[in-house]
């Protein structure tokens, strides 16, 4: 006879625990669980394929990538995601349950949840199932300096961060670096050049309070500086002066480079850096600036190949771009 009801979830979601470290359901137990970095994945990785954005893969109409849509009640009855009541959400019912007609994910995807995955699913759900958005769309909060044991060490912010791990793991800071050494790893970071023998000279001489400061001032305001901050959008977009693909034809791409450098030493808002190369020719009387930028879309490899199918290859240059 098979145990039914609330008995029958409970009975099973033991059997899982059961199988877990203590340690690890221990640690999970008592911490506040993230759901933007501990329960998040697990369901994307699990659940989204048949419970995600893709209504064409969706199945018995439950959307678990949303709050509204995980939240609601179920075309059955009942909730996928009851806060504070692991006994009526569904969610971690279907889980945990032994029944290989109901369990998720199913059997034949040949995913399973581990005894901690379970474990963190539960306690989210426990604690109130708190739901967080993706990162990219919430108003960052400064986060509040933590509490040390050597102030004095401290000489802003970010110093604290940094001797609260070191305290924790037992390590002591190491000693302020030579001025010499200093100015080296200071223009390597923000220029990606060596600093010159005059400029070693100066700084190491200079006896100024803020000479640090003043120097990082210098760098930021020079040439160098937008280059070496260029560099990194360069490669993720793809900059090159040929097609990459078969015969690789030549192209002109510099005046795009130029555009990027200029925007990270004027210091552009993210915001018209991104609409400007996706559609700055788009935008109500676009400059000759604005067009320049739309370089961006031109980036990927393209192929010129005779047998090439054109529809094939434009969405992989789309694909690529987003």
């Amino acid at each position: 006879m098979q145990p039914t009801g609330l008995f029958s979830r409970t009975l099973a979601l033991a059997s899982v625990l059961a199988g877990a470290s203590l340690t690890a359901y221990a640690a999970s137990a008592g911490a506040k669980v993230d759901y933007t970095k501990e329960v998040r994945p697990i369901l994307s990785e699990n659940c989204y394929f048949c419970h995600g954005p893709d209504a064409n893969h969706r199945k018995a109409g439950l959307r678990l990538d949303t709050k509204e849509d995980a939240f609601k009640e179920l075309k059955d009855g009942g909730f996928a995601v009851v806060a504070g009541d692991p006994d009526k959400s569904k969610l971690l019912q279907r889980i945990v349950t032994h029944d290989e007609d109901d369990i998720m994910p199913p059997t034949k995807t040949g995913k399973k949840l581990t005894t901690e995955q379970v474990a963190l699913i539960r306690n989210w759900i426990v604690q109130g199932a708190e739901w967080q958005g993706h990162w990219a769309y919430q108003t960052p909060k400064r986060s509040e300096a933590p509490e040390v044991k050597k102030k004095e060490w401290v000489r802003n912010a970010i110093d604290a961060f940094i001797l609260a791990r070191l305290e924790k793991e037992g390590i002591s800071p190491s000693a302020p670096a030579h001025r010499a050494k200093l100015i080296r790893r200071l223009s390597f970071d923000l220029r990606g050049l060596p600093p010159t023998i005059a400029e070693g000279d100066a700084f190491v001489a200079d006896t100024r309070p803020d000479a640090y400061e003043q120097l990082v001032e210098r760098f930021l305001k020079s040439e160098q500086f937008g280059e070496r901050m260029a560099q990194h959008w360069l490669d993720l977009a793809r900059y090159a002066d040929t097609n990459g693909y078969h015969i690789d034809n030549h192209r002109d791409m510099w005046k795009w480079r130029e555009w990027v450098i200029e925007a990270f030493s004027k210091n552009m808002p993210f915001d018209q850096f991104t609409i400007e190369q996706l559609a700055g020719d788009l935008l109500p009387n676009p400059t000759i600036s604005q067009k320049i930028a739309t370089g961006f879309n031109r980036n990927g490899m393209h192929n010129f190949e005779g047998g090439a199918d054109p529809d094939e290859y434009q969405t992989k240059y789309v694909v690529d771009r987003v």
